[in-house]
C-alpha cells in the first residue's frame, strides 16, 4: 500500500515539474485522478446544486470542498478530447473545426446564435488565427435584461463590438495567458486584462475561462463564464463618478493617496462605502481622519498589492496589504469574504490599473488603533473592564509610548471588583514604553506606570515577564502595544523569606530554615526556585523522623538545599523535560501534565510565587531524588532515552531539547569506541 501511494505521489511531483503554467498542472492533476475512467479524462470538483465545476490541485481534492461547500466529483472528457459509443474514457480527439463550429461543439450555442445575428460568422468561419473568449449560455442568461436588449435590438453595431471585444487577432493559449499580462481586442484595440492565479485559475477581465484551450482551424476558444465589457477608466475615475464612494474619495485626497488610483498597477481596492463609515463611532473617526499616519495605514490596510478577481478566490488566503499586514481574503459560497466576513457587496468592478470591490464595513488595522480599541477587539474583555474601571482610560487612549500586558479573560479566577489593591495592581499591568516582544531580553527590567520594575525572562519554550507568559502574538497600535499574556501578574513585593513569613502554610518551613541557617541565603540578592515544603509536606514525615530532622542543622540544610535551586523558573517556562540543579545534590526533573507542574513527580499545589530574588513553588511532599532509570523501569514502564546527568541553572540556558542531547550522547559514544579502538 505504502509502494503504490509513493508512486502516485511520485508521478505527481514528476507531472508538475513539467507543467507549463499553474493551469497546466491543476489540469494536469485532474487527468491523473481520472485516468482510471479511461483515457483522457478529466476530474472535476462540481459546487452541490450549481453547475460550477473546477478542475482541481491537491488541497481541494482531499478537502472536497471549494469556497467552503461541499463538492462532488464528476469525471468528464479533458479539452480537446470527445467519447466513443461503447469505449472507455475520451479515446477520440475533438474534429478540428474553425471557430464558429467549435462554439457549437464546446457547448457556447447563445455566443454562436449572436455572432450569426450579428453578422460575425463568415469572419469566424474564415481564414485567420484568434483568440475566442466565448460566454457561456448562462453568462449571457446572466446579463441584465436591459442590457442584453440593447445590444440584441442593435446586432450590427452593439453586439459586433460587443462580440469583437470577446476577441484578439491572433491565437493565444492559456499558456501565454500569462498573470498581469493584457492584449489588444479586435474593438478599438481596446484590451483585455488576463490574470492567471497560483491556484490554476484564469480570467480575463475577471471573467474566469471555464472551458479553456478549444483548439480551432482558425485559432482557439475559452469559454468564459460571463460577458466581459471594455474597460476604459482608471479606479480614480470609477471612485470620482460614484456618490457611494464620497467618502472613501475625500479621505484618499486627505492622506495624498490620489496617486496611486491613477497610476499604473494591478492593485485590489476594497471600497468602503459612506454607510461603512458611518457604522464607526465619530469620536473614533474624527480621530483618524484627523491623523495623517492614522488615516494612511486605515486605507493602504484596504489595498491589496495584487490584483485579486472574486473567481480567483476558492478559499481563504492570507494576502498582503500596502499597509503591510495580511488580510484574509476568502469566500463563502458565492460570497467573497474579508477576515471571514462577508461584508462585500459589489465585486469585480475593474480598472485599467486594478479592481475594486465594494465594502459594507470599514477595516481598521491595528496601527490605527488606540491600546483600549485593540484590548476591546481582542479575547481581553475582563482586563479591558478594569482598565476602564481604575480610570486608566486616558493613558489607553492617548498618545503615550505604552505598552499593555493584558491577561486573558480565564486568568481572572472568580467574581473580580475594583478594589484599590485592584487598581493599583492594573497600574502595574501597564509598561511605560511601547514594546515588542520580539526586543526583549533575558533579565530586562520594565518599568510600570505603578513605578514597580518587572522582569523578563526568556526561556526556549516561552517569554514571560515575572509570572505571566506572553499567550498570544504582540497587537502594535498607533501609539502602544499589547502583549496577550496568560497570568495576572503578581509582582514582587519582598524577598524569598518574606513571601514564606507572609504565607500561614510555610510556618514550619520558616523555622527549619532559621535552624538550617538559611535565612541570609534567601534574604540576599539573587535569582532562586524555591521548591517550598508546606506544612502538610512536613506532616506527611513520621513525627519521630521530623522530630529528628528538625532538631539536626545540618541535615536540615541538605534537604532544604535539595528544593533550592540556582535561577529563576517560572510555571510558564517548564517543559516536558526541565531539568534544574540544587544546591545540593545531583538534579530536580521537572515537567507539566494536566497543567500541573511535577518536581521529581511530586505535583506543585501552587505556583509562581513572586520574589525580588526568586520563585517560590509550594509542594505538598518533601521532595526527594528519583531513583536509578533501571530502577524506575519496572514501575513506569520502558525507560527513557538516557541522557546525561549534567543540568543547568535555570536562565535562559536551563531547558534541554531532548533530541539534541540525544545526538550530543550518539557522538560522545561514537568517539569513546573510536579510542578503544
Amino acid at each position: 500500500m505504502k509502494v503504490c501511494v509513493l508512486v502516485f505521489c511520485l508521478s505527481l511531483v514528476l507531472t508538475f515539474c513539467v507543467a507549463r503554467s499553474p493551469y497546466q498542472a491543476v489540469l494536469q492533476h485532474s487527468r491523473i485522478r481520472g485516468r482510471q475512467q479511461g483515457p483522457n479524462v478529466c476530474a472535476m470538483q462540481q459546487l452541490k446544486g450549481t453547475d460550477k465545476k473546477y478542475f482541481t490541485n491537491c488541497k481541494q481534492w482531499y478537502h472536497r470542498k471549494i469556497c467552503g461547500q461541499p463538492t462532488v466529483i464528476t469525471y468528464e472528457c479533458c479539452p480537446g478530447y470527445e467519447k466513443i459509443p461503447g469505449e472507455k474514457g475520451c479515446p477520440a480527439a475533438l474534429p478540428l473545426v474553425n471557430i464558429y463550429n467549435t462554439l457549437g461543439v464546446v457547448g457556447a450555442t447563445t455566443t454562436k446564435m449572436y455572432s450569426e445575428r450579428a453578422k460575425l460568422r463568415e469572419e469566424i468561419e474564415g481564414p485567420g488565427s484568434f483568440t475566442f473568449f466565448a460566454p457561456s449560455n448562462e453568462a449571457w442568461a446572466a446579463l441584465p435584461a436591459e442590457i442584453l436588449d440593447a445590444l440584441v435590438s442593435n446586432v450590427n453595431i452593439e453586439l459586433l463590438n460587443a462580440l469583437h471585444y470577446h476577441m484578439v487577432n491572433r491565437r493565444l493559449t492559456s499558456e501565454e495567458l500569462k498573470h498581469g499580462s493584457s492584449f489588444p481586442s479586435m474593438y478599438q484595440d481596446s484590451h483585455v486584462h488576463i490574470h492567471h492565479y497560483s491556484n490554476g485559475i484564469v480570467t480575463v477581465n475577471c471573467a474566469r475561462l471555464i472551458k479553456p484551450d478549444q483548439h480551432a482551424t482558425n485559432g482557439i476558444v475559452h469559454v468564459v463564464d460571463r460577458v466581459i465589457t471594455a474597460v476604459s477608466n482608471d479606479m480614480q475615475s470609477i471612485i470620482d463618478v460614484d456618490d457611494d464612494l464620497e467618502t472613501l474619495r475625500t479621505a484618499f485626497a486627505a492622506a495624498g493617496l490620489s496617486a496611486i488610483l491613477e497610476n499604473e498597477g494591478q492593485y485590489t481596492i476594497f471600497a468602503p462605502t459612506n454607510e461603512a463609515f458611518e457604522k464607526i463611532p465619530q469620536e473614533t473617526l474624527n480621530r483618524i481622519l484627523g491623523d495623517p499616519v492614522a488615516l494612511r495605514d486605515l486605507l493602504n490596510y484596504h489595498i491589496l498589492k495584487n490584483m485579486q478577481c472574486a473567481e480567483s478566490i476558492v478559499s481563504g488566503t492570507p494576502m498582503e496589504t500596502l499597509q503591510g499586514t495580511m488580510l484574509e481574503v476568502g469566500c463563502d459560497g458565492d460570497q467573497m469574504t474579508l477576515n471571514g466576513k462577508a461584508i462585500i457587496t459589489k465585486k469585480d468592478q475593474l480598472g485599467t490599473n486594478g479592481v475594486i470591490h465594494y465594502i459594507s464595513e470599514l477595516l481598521i488595522p491595528d496601527s490605527a488603533k488606540t491600546l483600549l480599541e485593540l484590548a476591546e477587539g481582542s479575547s481581553v474583555s475582563v482586563a479591558t473592564k478594569l482598565f476602564v474601571e481604575a480610570g486608566l482610560s486616558s493613558h489607553l487612549t492617548g498618545s503615550e509610548a505604552l505598552t499593555m500586558l493584558a491577561p486573558l479573560d480565564e486568568a481572572f479566577k472568580g467574581d473580580v471588583t475594583m478594589t484599590p489593591s485592584m487598581r493599583k495592581l492594573m497600574t502595574n499591568h501597564i509598561v511605560k514604553q511601547q514594546l515588542s516582544s520580539k526586543s526583549l531580553y533575558h533579565g530586562q527590567e520594565l518599568e510600570t506606570l505603578g513605578g514597580l520594575r518587572l522582569r523578563v525572562f526568556v526561556y526556549r519554550n516561552n517569554l514571560c515577564i515575572e509570572n505571566a507568559c506572553i499567550a498570544a502574538h504582540d497587537k502594535t497600535g498607533r501609539y502602544g502595544s499589547m502583549f496577550t499574556v496568560d497570568k495576572v501578574l503578581t509582582p514582587p513585593m519582598g524577598t524569598v523569606m518574606d513571601v514564606l513569613k507572609a504565607d500561614d502554610r510555610f510556618s514550619l518551613l520558616v523555622g527549619a530554615i532559621q535552624t538550617a541557617g538559611m535565612t541570609e541565603l534567601l534574604n540576599q540578592q539573587g535569582a532562586l526556585t524555591f521548591f517550598a515544603p508546606t506544612n502538610a509536606a512536613f506532616s506527611t514525615l513520621p513525627q519521630a523522623e521530623l522530630n529528628k530532622l528538625m532538631r539536626n542543622p545540618q541535615e536540615l540544610s541538605a534537604v532544604l538545599r535539595y528544593h533550592l535551586a540556582d535561577g529563576m523558573l517560572v510555571s510558564g517556562g517548564v517543559g516536558s523535560h526541565t531539568r534544574l540543579k540544587p544546591l545540593q545534590g545531583d538534579k530536580l526533573e521537572l515537567g507539566v501534565r494536566n497543567y500541573t507542574v511535577y518536581v521529581n513527580k511530586v505535583p506543585v499545589a501552587d505556583a509562581d510565587l513572586m520574589a525580588t530574588n526568586g520563585v517560590v513553588y509550594a509542594v505538598n511532599n518533601i521532595i526527594k531524588p528519583l531513583p536509578p532509570k533501571g530502577d524506575r523501569e519496572q514501575a513506569d514502564g520502558p525507560a527513557a532515552p538516557l541522557r546525561p546527568d549534567a543540568s543547568f541553572q535555570a536562565d535562559a540556558r536551563s531547558f534541554r531539547n531532548d533530541d539534541l542531547f540525544q545526538k550530543v550522547i550518539r557522538s560522545r559514544s561514537s568517539r569513546m569506541m573510536t579510542q578503544q579502538n
